[in-house]
């Protein structure tokens, strides 16, 4: 289940990817536009500029901007930056694999093959799915996700 944290972070991607090209977005504007508690936003934006994907400008006409094209941010590195891995447990993992306290052996556990395919399938959507492509959806309900 996504946080709420990686939630809010994606849905402030994908506004600023429909603002691409135009001048820097303040916090506080997003936040306002949004309904993010603006220092919970702070934060976020303070760990996805960390992660090198929103460059900031400071002043009266401040902001921030993605750091690349909305074409080239998909939605799972964010979620990764912001939740970690995609997968359920840390044995279907690909970037932070280790074996499970209560598990027994890897190699026969039941559960993991299906853990894995799960992480794939998400994977596969989430990495296929940019920015630009989410902003370029239309919501069926404002303010929903």
């Amino acid at each position: 289940m996504l946080s709420r944290r990686a939630k809010y972070a994606l849905r402030a991607m994908i506004y600023l990817a429909g603002h691409r090209g135009a001048a820097p977005v303040s916090v506080r504007d997003i936040a306002q536009d949004l309904k993010i508690p603006r220092p919970f936003l702070e934060q976020i934006f303070s760990e996805l500029k960390r992660s090198n994907l929103l460059v900031s400008t400071r002043g009266n006409q401040g902001g921030f901007l993605l750091s690349r094209t909305p074409k080239d941010i998909n939605l799972a590195e964010i979620i990764r930056h912001i939740d970690g891995p995609l997968a359920l447990a840390p044995c279907a993992s690909q970037t932070a694999f280790r074996q499970c306290p209560d598990c027994v052996d890897l190699h026969i556990c039941t559960l993991r093959p299906a853990l894995i395919a799960a992480r794939d399938a998400t994977a596969k959507i989430l990495e296929k799915t940019t920015l630009a492509q989410a902003a370029a959806e239309k919501s069926p309900r404002k303010g929903s996700g």
